[in-house]
Formats: structure tokens, C-alpha cells, sequence
């Protein structure tokens, strides 16, 4: 295969970070807001409820991996994308279309929604992040086409986040969550049917499937020392990241007392990586993949930090902030994601067997565990600060949650993100990963 990747290659598979956006985003930014103040659920059941189903993918990745490792030497992987793609959208669509009374029943359906979408999301997601180590031996090639992927990615997050805080808002209700889960459930369609049209002849070179069951894989997976500080450094940051945009509706709403700023919030955190991340792609060359995603982290976890002021401070600040972590939020996008095939790639060509499948499960899955926590951990914050839910009408929340919120912002985002910071450290400095024959 030739060392460049033609544009139709690259545009094509970056199609799939429509997909992996529109569903990685509105969920963390609508849904614990839709169980609290649409349904009228206690915060803390709410964090159940989000985190629950999500959680299924820790187990259900490492599967989904193993299984098209197996199946990457004959069918490939694409038939994944186009069936976990579509039927993530449906159950997109479902997940904010359910009744709202009686309230076990709408939560009942809001569990088996997500449940639905948890599933489809790893047919989907683990396939397509394995692809790039497959597509191309050449690890700048790899860069650039991950480049080209977060770049889609952002503006697949933009385009999802502000526009479903727009039409919930325009519409009003629940009759507002309908409207958005059907426009948003066509983004993740056409997403998922790009990225399967796009990448059409894309074979690669997969090593072959070894044999052994999923245990003895993983076991020797987690083996890989760099892949195992990539992974804890990743899973630290998108806690930190997923409570950080858990709280944003709040925090436009409660304490800032302007409930159309968290569409301009969300820009805010999100629009940067439009204009930077093709700049953290050129650093990457010149300085280095490592270097540059410390670079980002330190300015994601300063600016997170800042965010402490909240409520005390003009908007524009608490804006200006959000702008800068979402510079540092395109870095620790592109930098784990280009360093990961290059890990997974590096592993096949020493051991000789095809664990391409199962690393990227076991990464999506510790991914998908931490964006689940995030919203969580928010929903333990406002429990305990005093969340008052409701079912639509207008709260008064007491000084508590109000704290709750801003924290839930600033300090345990900027707290995660320094220890992701530790962690990244070890990069590079780690043994060989082992074989049989060296074990």
C-alpha cells in the first residue's frame, strides 16, 4: 500500500467521528438534565442511570474487539461500522422519545434505551478506532488521518452540542428532547454511512488472528506497558472531561442565571479545536506526540482550574476560559488517539498476532467507563450539594448545589486532568511488550 492515504480514504473514515461525536456528546450534555429536570428523578438516581448502561461497554468492548479481530482477515471490519452505526442512531432516537409518566416507567425506558445504545455504540466504535492501525504502516500517516478525524470529531461536537441545546430550547419540553434525538439520530446515521462508504477497499495489513480466548488477550494486552500508561492517562481525562460537560447546562442555568449560555459555553469549550488542531497536528511533527500532549494537558487542567470563578466574574471570563481548555480538549483528542494505532501497530509487529481488535476494546471501553463516570460523579456532587429536581418548573437551588455545579466545572475536571498529567510521565520509559516466547 502506498505511504500516502488518498483524500476519499481520509475524508471518508474521518466521516465516522460524526457518528462518535454526535452520540459522545449530547448524551453527557442533555441526559442527566433530562432525567433531573424533565423527569423529575433524584440526582443521584440519575447518575445511576447514566452510568449504568455505559458501563456494559467495559465488559461488552473487549468482545466486540476479540470478535472482529477475528473477523478483520476475511470480511474486514466494515461490516461493523454500518450496523452498530445504524443502530446506534435508532437507539438515539429512542433514548429521548419515551414517556414521562409514570416516572418507573420512564426511567425503565431511558435504561433500555441506553442499554440499546450502548450496545450499537461498541459494534461501532471499537471497529473503527482499530482501522487506522490496519489502513497504514506509516506512523505519520496515521497522524494525518487522525488528524483529519478530530478535526470532524470537533465539528461533529460543535454541530450536535449547540444545535440540541437549540432545538430542545426552541421547542420547550419534552416535546424539545423528541425533536432533537430525531435531528441528532440522522447526524449519527449519515455519520456511521459515511465512514462504511468512505473506507470501501481500505484492506491494510492485518495480521492474522491468534488463537486463545479473550482472556489470555487481554491479559497480554494490558501487558503493554505504554499501552496501559496511554490508557490510564485517557480513561483520567475523560472522567474529567464528561463531568466537565455534565455540568455545563447547569452551570449556564444555576449560576451564571443565563440558560442560553450553555449553547455559547459549549462553543466556546468546542470551537477551538476548529482553527488548533491541524496546529497540535504540526507540533506532533516537530516536537513530538508526547510532548505535545503534555502541552495540551497542562492547558486543559489550568484553564478547568480557572473556571473556579465562575459566578464571581464577568461571562466573557468564564467564556474565555472555556475557549482555552477547548484548545487543550483538541490536543488530548488528537495525541492518544494518533499514539494509539502506532502502540497497537508496534505490537503486531513484534508478537506477530493480530490484538489490533482487542486493544482498541479495551481502550474504548475504559474511554466509554470514564465519560460515564463523569456525569456521575456531577450527579454525586449535586446530590450532595442539595440538587433540587423538578419535573419543568423553575428551582430555586440552595447555596449547596449551586457550589456543587461550579465544582463539578472547574476543580475535579482540573484535579483528574493533573493526575492524567503523572501518569503520562511513564510514557516511553516501559520494557518491550511481551510475547510468549519472552514471558
Amino acid at each position: 500500500m502506498p505511504t500516502t492515504l488518498s483524500r476519499r480514504l481520509r475524508v471518508g473514515y474521518a466521516t465516522g467521528g460524526v457518528a462518535t461525536g454526535s452520540f459522545g456528546t449530547v448524551p453527557g450534555l442533555l441526559l442527566l438534565p433530562y432525567l433531573t429536570d424533565t423527569l423529575g428523578v433524584a440526582a443521584l438516581l440519575a447518575g445511576v442511570v447514566v452510568f449504568l448502561p455505559k458501563a456494559l461497554d467495559v465488559l461488552l468492548n473487549p468482545v466486540t474487539g476479540r470478535v472482529s479481530d477475528r473477523l478483520a482477515g476475511t470480511r474486514g471490519r466494515r461490516p461493523f461500522l454500518l450496523v452498530g452505526g445504524l443502530g446506534l442512531a435508532v437507539g438515539f432516537v429512542l433514548l429521548f422519545s419515551g414517556p414521562v409518566r409514570p416516572q418507573p416507567v420512564a426511567v425503565a425506558w431511558v435504561v433500555v434505551a441506553f442499554v440499546l445504545c450502548a450496545v450499537a455504540y461498541s459494534v461501532f466504535q471499537v471497529p473503527f478506532v482499530a482501522l487506522p492501525a490496519e489502513i497504514t504502516d506509516d506512523p505519520h500517516e496515521r497522524t494525518v488521518l487522525l488528524t483529519w478525524r478530530v478535526a470532524v470529531l470537533a465539528v461533529a461536537i460543535l454541530a450536535s452540542g449547540a444545535s440540541a441545546s437549540v432545538l430542545r430550547d426552541a421547542v420547550g419540553g419534552s416535546a424539545g428532547y423528541r425533536v432533537m434525538a430525531v435531528v441528532i439520530g440522522l447526524l449519527i446515521a449519515l455519520g456511521a454511512l459515511g465512514a462504511w462508504a468512505g473506507t470501501r477497499g481500505a484492506t491494510g495489513h492485518p495480521v492474522p488472528a491468534p488463537a486463545g480466548g479473550l482472556g489470555r488477550h487481554l491479559r497480554l494486552a494490558l501487558g503493554v506497558h505504554d499501552f496501559r500508561v496511554l490508557l490510564a492517562t485517557y480513561v483520567l481525562q475523560a472522567l474529567g472531561i464528561g463531568c466537565m460537560l455534565a455540568a455545563v447546562d447547569y452551570l449556564a442555568r444555576e449560576v451564571l442565571d443565563r440558560p442560553g449560555a450553555s449553547t455559547v459555553l459549549f462553543v466556546c469549550f468546542v470551537g477551538p479545536a476548529l482553527l488548533v488542531t491541524p496546529l497540535w497536528g504540526r507540533l506532533a511533527d516537530r516536537a513530538g506526540k508526547k510532548r505535545g500532549y503534555q502541552l495540551a494537558t497542562v492547558l486543559l487542567g489550568l484553564a478547568a482550574a480557572g473556571a473556579v470563578t465562575a459566578g464571581r466574574v464577568p461571562v466573557v471570563v468564564v467564556f474565555v476560559l472555556a475557549a482555552m481548555a477547548g484548545i487543550g480538549y483538541a490536543g488530548c483528542q488528537l495525541f492518544p488517539l494518533a499514539m494509539l494505532p502506532d502502540t497497537a501497530a508496534d505490537d503486531a509487529r513484534r508478537t506477530g498476532e493480530n490484538r489490533v481488535g482487542v486493544l482498541t476494546g479495551v481502550w474504548t471501553a475504559g474511554e466509554t467507563l470514564g465519560l460515564a463516570l463523569g456525569p456521575a460523579v456531577l450527579a454525586v456532587l449535586l446530590a450532595i450539594g442539595g440538587y433540587v429536581s423538578s419535573r419543568g418548573d423553575a428551582v430555586a437551588q440552595p447555596p449547596g448545589a449551586l457550589t456543587a455545579i461550579t465544582l463539578g466545572f472547574s476543580v475535579v475536571p482540573a484535579l483528574l486532568v493533573a493526575a492524567s498529567l503523572l501518569t503520562l510521565r511513564g510514557h516511553g520509559r516501559g520494557p518491550a511488550p511481551l510475547t510468549e516466547e519472552t514471558r
